[in-house]
């Protein structure tokens, strides 16, 4: 793993906040990820807090995984994450936000504070695994200007950003 990869910093959009994931946020977290309806696409089921604290402990120990809490900063309340797994030169992006808060374009926006400070960073190419019939995440990914590729993981199709150099 190269020793210059970034440490996940403070970040903020129109209506975010972009936390770097600390242990202590488990317990938070557990309610924003309670909705079994989260895991029809990804699988799994809402995980209690001792496993979320585990899955935290194990992220935030990792060089190569940047991960973000995601604010309202309105109200500062949790309502998703974002993930960036560094590749590289490049980074695999996920992104889980509350069903409650689902269609409001917070991913979007979280993302598109993510690529921007990774591209700072040198990390110019992107790309996502989604599973075929979850049909907001592939909208999210055409917006994000991704295009989907013939190549398949684990049931997901993966989604290539198509300008890899652009600034």
């Amino acid at each position: 793993m190269p020793s210059d990869w970034p440490t996940p910093e403070e970040l903020t959009s129109e209506r975010l906040t972009l936390e770097p994931l600390r242990v202590g946020h488990a317990a938070e977290m557990v309610a924003v990820l309670a909705d079994p309806a989260l895991y029809e696409f990804i699988g799994g089921e809402p995980p209690p807090e001792a496993e979320l604290t585990a899955r935290y402990q194990r992220q935030t120990s990792r060089p190569d995984w940047l991960n973000w809490v995601l604010r309202l900063r309105s109200t500062g309340e949790p309502i998703g994450t974002v993930q960036a797994t560094l590749t590289g030169h490049g980074a695999e992006l996920a992104w889980v936000v509350s069903t409650r808060f689902q269609g409001n374009g917070y991913a979007l926006e979280a993302i598109d504070a993510v690529i921007p400070w990774l591209r700072t960073h040198g990390i110019n190419s992107f790309h996502a695994h989604i599973h075929p019939d979850h049909s907001a995440s592939n909208a999210l990914a055409r917006r994000l200007g991704f295009a989907s590729t013939d190549c398949i993981k684990e049931g997901e199709i993966r989604w290539e950003s198509r300008n890899r150099c652009q600034n």
